[in-house]
């Protein structure tokens, strides 16, 4: 898989965040506004997407899975329990849990915009992407879901 991502550091310190499961966000919270921006983003900007409660996630989380039985590229990972549909949810939070290649996820950690999920392993892909403080982070945030999208459906937005 090729790298999408090409983010800059994110300023400040890292959110406190849940250690088990659930996994949340537990400081520095996505503000209302920001939020509803990326879910109104998310809504319409996936092509070939359908919006359904999450199989994982915590209630009112808004999951994004692919549409009409399509199938990931091979090699891609999902979120489970599928592996194959849900790529990426949003929590009440503002935070999100999506599925990343291995050198965005990398590029996700380094530059401090995510961390892996506690239950992280070779057969689990998610990443958490905190929540976007700021229009500016909105825009990053952006490009992490397209990245996701593009890991789950092999097209770019």
């Amino acid at each position: 898989m090729m790298k999408l991502l090409n983010l800059p550091a994110r300023s400040g310190d890292r959110p406190r965040t849940g250690p088990s499961v659930p996994h949340v966000q537990l400081s520095q919270r996505s503000p209302d506004e920001i939020r509803e921006q990326l879910k109104q983003w998310m809504s319409t900007e996936l092509p070939s997407t359908e919006i359904r409660p999450s199989e994982i996630a915590e209630p009112r989380s808004i999951a994004f899975f692919l549409a009409g039985g399509a199938v990931p590229p091979r090699g891609a990972v999902l979120l489970p329990p599928r592996l194959i549909a849900e790529f990426a949810h949003i929590h009440v939070d503002g935070s999100l849990h999506l599925a990343l290649s291995h050198e965005d996820q990398r590029e996700l950690i380094d530059q401090g915009w995510g961390e892996r999920h506690p239950l992280y392993s070779p057969t689990i892909n998610v990443v958490m992407l905190y929540g976007p403080r700021t229009v500016e982070e909105l825009e990053v945030a952006k490009g992490v879901v397209a990245a996701s999208y593009r890991y789950a459906t092999g097209r770019t937005l």
